[in-house]
């Protein structure tokens, strides 16, 4: 699969008979569009059947009128390596949260990995060693963006210089390493934003140990790329606190699994209120204590839809196109020139929504029937999620 994940193509796939496509984007988050052509893993058209070039497919995806959107962007994991967590001795939890529905993964650190180096040598030599793991090997095709180092004292601008010269495009969350003072967190920030890295800062109580809390005047002093976690992982600033981050910062505001559930909600109204919805991104943080959440995007998107009350159709934007745009990403979207990431979601067996949306506005995750990365399909009827009513179906060809 690792090899396949590197070197296939998908040639010509046409995904028709779409009963609802969501965009990712949060401007337009429904699509009036029925078919999606992909040429060699990149969206190629989006429309009606009648009106794109269907002939000549390798592979033609019959979706039975479910609904299509991106690939899930889990915002913050923290891998070790390959398909195997040492903080729960678990292994396939990368190719289990496929089965939920994500195609791509971005580390908020390596910082499970027994004996982490944490002298300045060992943490650059592991973030590169992270990152070029794997760019090389993607657990059932999932895309791992990895190689996130964790600042430590004594670093100074030509360490980042170096990691973003090396291919590091990530911080791990500052505060989990010896760096947890506002000022110098925010010098370390701007030489990783000059040199092209994005920044994540943790949010909350302290997590593991050699953690530690970092309260909201800290957050705001080190300007972060992405407020991590901000209801907490585990533990949440006061619902006031968090609020007031959302408002005088201007960063992304990330929402998490493995956090505080109020302040979840919390957090996603005050976006709202405040009329930067494009601002939220989900992720799980995860593996954690609490273990591994193969749905935790799904189940973060039922919760929010459901107890913050916000349309469903936005957000799934938060778990797709909120994330890409914020990260950067060639993904996240359903649109020209994006890659082919899709997952095929039905509204689950026997639930009390009459639609898709409307079952997760109720609370209830949706089956997923088919998840496909780059054009390529990798994975049918998951095995983790409720039984969709409805399934997509390979009409011709296969991969």
């Amino acid at each position: 699969m690792a090899e396949a994940a590197a070197t296939a193509t998908s040639g010509k796939v046409v995904i028709r008979n779409i009963g609802l496509m969501l965009s990712g984007d949060i401007d337009q988050p429904i699509l009036e569009a029925d078919t999606i052509v992909v040429h060699d893993g990149l969206i190629a058209a989006i429309g009606k059947y009648k009106d794109c070039d269907v002939e000549g497919a390798a592979t033609v995806v019959d979706a039975r009128q479910t609904c299509v959107a991106p690939g899930l962007i889990d915002s913050h994991v923290h891998p070790v390596f390959g398909d195997w967590t040492p903080r729960q001795n678990q292994l396939g939890w990368i190719e289990s949260t496929l089965h939920g529905g994500v195609t791509t993964m971005i580390s908020a650190g390596e910082v499970h990995l027994p004996g982490r180096p944490k002298d300045i040598v060992g943490l650059k030599a592991l973030a590169i060693t992270a990152q070029r793991a794997f760019d090389n090997f993607r657990p059932g095709g999932v895309k791992v963006l990895a190689g996130a180092p964790v600042i430590e004292k004594g670093m100074v601008e030509s360490d980042f210089k170096e990691l973003a010269a090396a291919g590091v495009g990530l911080l791990g969350e500052i505060g989990l390493g010896s760096v947890k003072g506002g000022t110098e967190a925010a010098t370390m920030v701007k030489w990783a934003r000059a040199a092209g890295i994005q920044s994540t800062i943790h949010t909350g109580g302290p997590s593991i140990p050699g953690s530690g809390l970092i309260d909201k005047d800290v957050v705001l002093e080190a300007d972060a790329d992405v407020i991590g976690h901000i209801n907490g992982g585990h533990t949440s600033l006061s619902e006031a606190h968090v609020c007031e981050l959302c408002e005088k910062s201007s960063r992304a505001i990330e929402i998490v699994h493995n956090g505080n559930e109020r302040v979840a909600i919390a957090a996603a109204q005050a976006a709202l209120q405040l009329k930067c919805p494009h601002r939220v991104i989900l992720g799980t943080d995860g593996p954690a204590g609490s273990g591994v959440q193969p749905l935790g995007i799904l189940r973060m998107v039922a919760m929010l839809s459901s107890l913050a009350n916000i349309p469903a159709e936005l957000v799934f934007c938060f778990a797709t196109g909120n994330t890409a745009k914020i990260r950067k990403l060639n993904c996240g979207l359903i649109e020209v020139g994006r890659a082919a990431d899709f997952v095929f979601m039905d509204r689950a067996q026997h639930t009390a929504g009459r639609t898709l949306l409307e079952s997760v506005q109720l609370g209830d995750i949706p089956g997923v029937g088919m998840v496909m990365i780059d054009g390529i399909v990798r994975c049918g009827r998951s095995r983790n999620t409720p039984p969709a009513t409805e399934i997509p179906a390979i009409v011709s060809g296969a991969h």
